[in-house]
């Protein structure tokens, strides 16, 4: 039987989190099950060993210049070599020739700033790790460049954000592929999430540093993930902060980017999202400890930041929650 052909580009301080959450994930699927099975291998140029960030040497299998088509998936890893590699002509000609032959093509973190490159972003929407994406936006002005998802698939183009995130995005082409019974076998073996939804964000409140600078953004933001609950409304808040309401929202726009009422309604639904994934707890009281006044305001504030309602969000975190299936409502 043939197999889809998956061919892993890796160079000099590639990250290797980066390559083997791909292969280890579409080799996991082959041991149960997957029809046709994933023919997977990793090129390096002159199919030389390659000396991953973390100092382990990895054997390459293939000579990027001898790889050819066709493939199913063509994917380039990220790392700190990923400049070097960007520039060379040899890992952006073949990565460019070789996209030309795949059935699509994808980026691990900082691999997508060798699609671009290469000319394969160009016109496309994609991601990288959140840490990188001002200067991929600033040096391909032609790529419109999203930090925020965990992974984006414009066309037969995806950009995975990073290191882990290119679980999510392996497990969705299992589940593309072979279906969702799949690719929820390999998330339990990997024990891990069935798979986190493409949009959901890089960084939110749970992972990201206190603002830095101003000391009543600061307080005003910790009051607010302290207390969802309450009445949050931006007038309260100024008011709370001995500030008036057009002072604080430019502050809040200097310091965070968004205004009060935006950031009150994108940590709930954060915070909603948590209980959705570690509790079985019906939407009705997640919409109330979260300080929304309904379970359909929770659902209208989780669509407009996830981009799936709330029920389909916690249907993906099954495998973390065997029991919440039986027990939530949706919405």
């Amino acid at each position: 039987m043939t197999g889809r052909r998956v061919v892993v580009v890796g160079y000099h301080a590639a990250e290797l989190l980066d390559i083997a959450c791909v292969t280890s994930s579409l080799i996991m699927a082959n041991h149960h099950g997957a029809a046709p099975p994933y023919d997977v291998s990793l090129a390096t140029p002159s199919g030389l060993p390659v000396t991953c960030a973390t100092g382990l040497t990895l054997q390459g299998q293939q000579a990027i210049e001898r790889v050819t088509g066709p493939l199913d998936t063509l994917v380039v890893s990220g790392g700190i070599g990923h400049e070097e590699a960007a520039a060379s002509r040899v890992v952006v000609g073949h990565v460019r020739r070789l996209a030309r032959e795949s059935r699509r093509v994808a980026s691990v973190c900082t691999g997508a700033e060798i699609l671009a490159a290469a000319g394969l972003l160009d016109g496309r929407r994609a991601t990288t790790h959140w840490e990188y994406a001002p200067e991929l936006a600033a040096r391909h002005p032609a790529v419109t460049v999203d930090a925020r998802p965990i992974f984006v698939r414009d066309g037969n183009v995806a950009t995975a954000a990073g290191v882990t995130s290119a679980l999510d995005l392996t497990l969705a082409f299992i589940e593309e592929d072979h279906g969702a019974a799949l690719a929820r076998t390999v998330a339990r073996y990997l024990v891990t999430y069935l798979q986190r939804p493409g949009n959901q964000a890089q960084m939110s409140m749970f992972t990201e540093s206190p603002p830095l600078g101003d000391g009543l953004v600061r307080r005003v933001v910790e009051y607010v993930t302290g207390h969802l609950g309450a009445d949050l409304a931006t007038a309260t808040l100024a008011a709370g902060a001995g500030v008036s309401e057009r002072h604080l929202t430019r502050l809040f726009l200097k310091e965070l980017g968004e205004t009060p009422g935006r950031f009150v309604r994108r940590t709930r639904a954060e915070a909603a999202a948590q209980l959705l994934a570690a509790t079985s707890l019906p939407m009705s009281a997640i919409a109330t400890r979260c300080g929304f006044g309904s379970a359909e305001t929770l659902r209208q504030a989780f669509v407009d930041h996830y981009g799936i309602p709330p029920s389909r969000y916690r249907l993906t975190q099954a495998s973390a929650l065997p029991s919440a299936a039986g027990t939530a409502n949706t919405a």
